[in-house]
């Protein structure tokens, strides 16, 4: 009632310079303050409407979950250089997550991992920083949320991208409990594809762990100390750092547990004071590997915070930190709670990373550390490449191996559903029951076919994500050969197309193929196609090698019996006179083809129920 008074009499001052009465400004001062016992009144007629133009033109609808913060940088807020400090950032970010978390889930949250950060620039005393954080998906107890980060400079007005997080929350109801979470259904383009996304980067977090064991057990025994001159190697002990914090009730959130942000800003202060014992300067954090916050610390815990060099590479080194909590001085376990990698540079004048100093590991763990971090970088760039670009500037032949296979299957997944996802195709043709939809982008002629068949979306998955019988129903496969089975849903076939009309010889690809079922109701089964270049399998004069963007099969079941079957094709340069050629009508040949699909795909049905009623 305070701020729709106060609100009232501005409107007065600004249209009629009505000098606002004293009592009504102590009024409303009070009643900001909390001190108002005046009972509350009816809406006056026009009130709500008057109150309503006094305020800022409302924005357009957006997201319910969708939080935006601003602040303003103080001189408080940054380090020496006049920037702002990593873990202030860090504090808002996971804020600003926090609050569009419980947004959704009605009851209070907590932080569960975030995932890689890349900060692309510094912020400095006077610029505003813009978080914006909304609900990408809720799975069943727990969302991701993503958060985007930019800079605002208020004197020239410039807009500039800091760093683009996503971060996984868990809902608590009564003493810890989880709850069962509400589904979320996006509304605009943007939201659909993070959506759909969302359950691929879920699954990536999950095998992020075994990626790191896979590449270790793969990659050489001897460290790189052993290649290098390591005479002038710092030992790592020099290195380390450890310190104590007292949670205090401004550390902690209303349920009473450490903010996850507050403990995010101590490990990067004690990770930037072990980077600066090796390099004898003042280091910039320019990653941080995902968190994982194993369990909650409380108002009142001790936090004791570890910090080392785990490896030091010719322009930047990874510092591993671990935080653990104890409840009492004289207790004598304690709870490790978190434990992250950060990547730090240390700029010249210039702006331009110098060069660091080699690290000589510590015996036993300290040598593990060493190789894990080396592995680690190898993910990292591997992953920031792959996922982190654009569709369109991934080029076709990604080589293959154990570091980035998870990354690339993410962006084989991830392509296809953002294909799926978007929002302004045409249909182009319709021949009895199938239908052909075109969508034109940049260089890209995409198209989309889809039928409706009588069979259960189980089966008609199995049946189109096994490449080796593609040729039953596809006339333009040949063969198919499998070449690798990296999972029970990722495999890499070796594929020859029979020769076309004015080519002489036929095209081979080396396709990866990537299956998903769905991960809750409403999603589809997904089949996703992309090259890849394996070193077993290289390029023959016999054939003309091709290559794949993006492709693949969506299904959708309809009913126990039916499903909607629609196969995606973002097709190349060297492609496009064939789709050309079929929309314009001239030739059946794409919808003979999935024509020939649903026909396989009901004699396999009919088959299988042969052989259930024979057994």
């Amino acid at each position: 009632r305070a701020t729709l008074l106060l609100s009232r009499c501005l409107l007065k001052m600004v249209k009629g310079n009505i000098i606002v009465p004293e009592d009504i400004l102590s009024f409303c001062c009070n009643g900001l303050q909390g001190s108002s016992t005046s009972p509350p009144r009816a809406w006056e007629p026009g009130e709500r409407e008057e109150a309503a133009g006094a305020m800022a033109s409302p924005s357009p609808a957006r997201n319910p979950t969708e939080v935006q913060m601003s602040q303003l940088v103080l001189p408080c807020h940054t380090n020496h250089r006049g920037e702002l400090s990593t873990g202030q950032l860090l504090k808002w970010i996971d804020t600003a997550a926090c609050l569009s978390a419980e947004r959704h889930a009605g009851c209070p949250c907590v932080t569960a991992s975030m995932d890689d950060i890349y900060f692309e620039h510094t912020i400095s005393v006077g610029h505003v920083v813009n978080i914006k954080a909304k609900v990408n998906r809720a799975f069943n107890s727990s969302m991701e949320v993503g958060i985007q980060v930019s800079y605002e400079d208020l004197c020239s007005g410039k807009h500039c991208s800091i760093c683009k997080a996503y971060a996984t929350f868990v809902a608590q109801g009564p003493l810890g409990s989880k709850v069962r979470l509400k589904p979320l259904t996006p509304q605009t383009e943007e939201e659909k594809i993070e959506h759909s996304i969302a359950a691929e980067r879920r699954r990536m977090r999950l095998v992020h762990k075994d990626t790191l064991k896979d590449l270790l057990t793969h990659s050489p025994q001897e460290t790189e100390l052993e290649t290098r001159d390591g005479s002038g190697a710092v030992p790592a002990g020099r290195t380390r750092v450890e310190s104590v914090e007292l949670v205090l009730p401004p550390h902690a959130n209303h349920q009473g547990n450490t903010f996850g942000g507050q403990i995010m800003a101590w490990m990067e202060n004690v990770a930037t004071i072990a980077a600066s014992r090796l390099c004898h300067a003042h280091p910039t954090l320019r990653a941080i590997e995902m968190f994982h916050f194993r369990g909650p610390s409380q108002v009142g815990d001790r936090l004791v915070l570890k910090a080392i060099v785990n490896n030091a590479f010719k322009n930047s080194m990874e510092v591993g930190v671990s935080a653990e909590a104890y409840g009492q001085e004289m207790s004598v376990s304690r709870r490790h709670i978190n434990s992250a990698f950060m990547t730090f540079v240390v700029l010249d004048r210039e702006g331009q990373p110098r060069t660091l100093p080699m690290v000589a590991p510590e015996p036993g763990d300290g040598e593990r550390r060493y190789r894990e971090a080396s592995a680690r970088k190898k993910i990292r760039l591997d992953r920031k490449y792959v996922v982190s670009c654009k569709q369109t500037e991934v080029p076709l032949s990604v080589p293959w191996d154990q570091s980035n296979k998870v990354y690339l299957s993410y962006n084989n997944v991830s392509a296809l559903k953002m294909l799926v996802a978007k929002a302004n195709w045409v249909l182009a043709r319709e021949k009895e029951k199938v239908r052909m939809y075109t969508l034109e982008e940049d260089k890209f002629l995409s198209f989309r076919i889809e039928i409706s068949v009588c069979i259960p979306a189980g089966r008609a998955f199995s049946l189109l994500s096994n490449l080796r019988r593609r040729h039953e129903w596809d006339s333009h496969y040949l063969s198919a050969e499998l070449v690798q089975k990296v999972d029970d849903d990722d495999m890499i076939y070796h594929v020859v197309s029979r020769k076309l009309r004015h080519e002489n010889k036929p095209q081979d690809f080396v396709i990866l193929a990537s299956r998903r079922k769905p991960c809750s109701k409403g999603d589809p089964y997904v089949v996703a196609f992309r090259s890849v270049t394996l070193p077993t399998h290289p390029a023959r004069a016999e054939f003309a090698r091709g290559e794949t963007l993006c492709s693949g099969f969506c299904i959708w079941p309809e009913s126990e019996e039916m499903s909607k079957v629609a196969y995606y094709n973002q097709a190349m340069p060297g492609y496009l006179n064939y789709v050309t050629t079929n929309v314009a009508g001239l030739s059946s040949d794409i919808c003979s083809t999935f024509e020939a699909c649903e026909k396989f795909l009901l004699k396999n049905k009919e088959d299988l129920i042969s052989r259930l009623q024979d057994f």
